[in-house]
């Protein structure tokens, strides 16, 4: 048996550091003073291949019941990421092919332990018993809910009244994350604050099945580098797997006024120190740059170490600061003797269409060798080594 550990701190930390809602806050609290262990219920759908930081925050706080010695059940959703979870979705996800779940999630474990001991982790996939199921028993859990409750969620509201499609496939989805918590007996369930339906959906299923129902804890959502929710479906995302410079400069382009969330939600630094960072802040006794480098160098240190969090600061410095080129940067050779400029950054993948690279041009956002080129007319003669920059953080050199 595995020793619970009831620490009072702890537990006040667990259940209130970045917590948005606990449903029932009395029914868990007593369970994580009872001494038993609880089994703690997560799932992660593969609709990309890295974890972002918004994830992340919810992995720390599995961290966080692992330390006191309980079990985590972490679902790697292969079988409902086909169905696709339309929690907080503007529009109909797409369905995605097994080839393409397989590729997405082939890395996972990896990332998930740079935050868990997979060691104590009891990892699972739902196609296991999802892709078992009946139609007669799909019946039977549709039953359990009404038309009307599934209509009334915010999003499938919304896009009702704007006339846009809501598949039955949608409806399906809470169906498939409640079964989870039937198949492995989940005491409790962690999701972000947009997740609620689907978690409560557990319950009642739970509920149906004879089973006890699960305590639900749900936490604040995390910005991305666009203000919208941190999402992979937006590609406004900072990655736990991404390199070092570009997690250093993702962070450091965030607006101000998501700094002591991301400190919060994203790092390890205690709350009476948050705090004391806020009075900084307020006071303007507290640079907001300063306090994003070394809100910058605490995440990168958590993914990369140290070393790599201080020649990333260095590397920015070098960038931004003094107006510099990166160490490294793509390579591309190129046969042609000129170029629009508009054919060239696409060329050399700086901008992904004819359209975005005239509105960097327009932008004032594209430099080859440190001078601006504000025509998207412009012819540019190639040269061998010339440095090519579009937008803050995209470099490419040519090479004939």
């Amino acid at each position: 048996m595995p020793k619970i550990i009831i620490d009072d701190n702890k537990i006040k930390e667990l259940l209130t550091r970045g917590v948005e809602e606990i449903f029932i806050r009395e029914s868990l609290e007593k369970k994580l003073r009872n001494g038993k262990e609880l089994r703690i219920k997560h799932g992660i759908d593969p609709t990309g291949e890295k974890i972002h930081l918004g994830r992340a925050s919810l992995l720390w706080k599995l961290r966080q019941f692992q330390e006191l010695g309980h079990k985590i059940v972490l679902i790697i959703g292969d079988f409902t990421a086909q169905i696709g979870d339309p929690s907080d979705k503007l529009a109909k996800r797409p369905f995605l092919s097994e080839e393409q779940i397989k590729k997405n999630m082939a890395n996972y474990k990896t990332q998930v332990g740079k935050i868990l001991d997979m060691e104590k982790v009891e990892l699972r996939y739902n196609s296991e018993w999802l892709a078992k199921l009946t139609f007669q028993e799909i019946g039977q859990l549709a039953e359990i809910f009404t038309i009307r409750q599934m209509m009334a969620r915010r999003n499938f509201k919304e896009r009702d009244e704007k006339g846009e499609e809501v598949s039955l496939r949608e409806f399906l989805y809470p169906l498939m994350q409640g079964y989870d918590s039937v198949a492995i007996k989940a005491d409790v369930e962690i999701g972000g604050f947009d997740q609620l339906f689907n978690l409560k959906a557990g319950r009642e299923i739970q509920k149906f099945y004879g089973q006890n129902q699960q305590d639900i804890m749900t936490t604040q959502m995390l910005e991305g580098t666009d203000n919208r929710k941190m999402s992979t479906s937006w590609e406004n995302v900072i990655n736990i797997s991404d390199n070092p410079n570009e997690q250093f400069g993702k962070i450091m382009s965030m607006k101000d006024e998501l700094i002591l969330k991301y400190f919060l939600l994203c790092t390890q630094i205690s709350r009476k120190e948050i705090l004391l960072i806020e009075k900084g802040i307020v006071s303007e006794k507290l640079n907001p740059r300063d306090t994003k480098v070394r809100l910058a160098k605490e995440i990168v240190t958590m993914y990369h170490g140290a070393a790599e969090a201080a020649k990333a600061e260095k590397e920015f410095n070098k960038i931004f600061r003094d107006k510099g080129v990166p160490s490294e940067m793509p390579e591309i050779k190129i046969s042609e003797k000129s170029l629009a400029i508009l054919d060239l950054l696409v060329k050399i993948k700086l901008a992904s269409s004819k359209s975005e690279a005239k509105r960097l041009v327009e932008g004032k956002a594209v430099e080859i060798d440190s001078k601006i080129i504000s025509d998207w007319k412009t012819a540019i003669e190639i040269k061998s080594g010339m440095v090519i920059k579009a937008g803050k953080r995209k470099f490419a050199k040519i090479i004939l």
